[in-house]
């Protein structure tokens, strides 16, 4: 079981920045691959940006690519997604997942994650 839980959610206008961090349970959190997923009103959930075991490789949807980026740090069991250059659009609820596999590529599927942080909001005003 691996539990999670996110952070650093807000308000803040368009241009700006903002840094989510997601807290995991459990003693195995580096053998996980880890995701950041967002769900805007009236749609469905859609990656953003995912993280190998190790750190080594990381994808992230077109949409952000240039302007997030996704890290980890095995020794905090924590994984965090900066946000530069947010964009209206980018308002939604941000969610952390875990998803364990030793595929060297980060797994962008969003059916391949079990685990599931409980979610923080992200307001872009413009």
């Amino acid at each position: 079981q691996v539990q999670l839980v996110e952070s650093g959610g807000g308000l803040v206008q368009a241009g700006g920045s903002l840094s989510l961090s997601c807290a995991a349970s459990g003693r195995t959190f580096s053998s996980y691959h880890m995701g950041w997923f967002r769900q805007a009103p009236g749609k469905e959930r859609e990656f953003v940006a995912a993280i190998g075991w190790s750190a080594s490789s990381t994808n992230y949807a077109d949409s952000v690519k240039g302007r997030f980026t996704i890290s980890r740090d095995n020794t905090k069991n924590t994984v965090y997604l900066q946000m530069n250059s947010l964009k209206p659009e980018d308002t939604a609820v941000y969610y952390c997942a875990a998803c364990y596999s030793t595929a060297a590529v980060a797994v962008t599927e969003t059916r391949r994650y079990a685990y599931w942080g409980q979610g923080t909001q992200v307001t872009v005003s413009s």
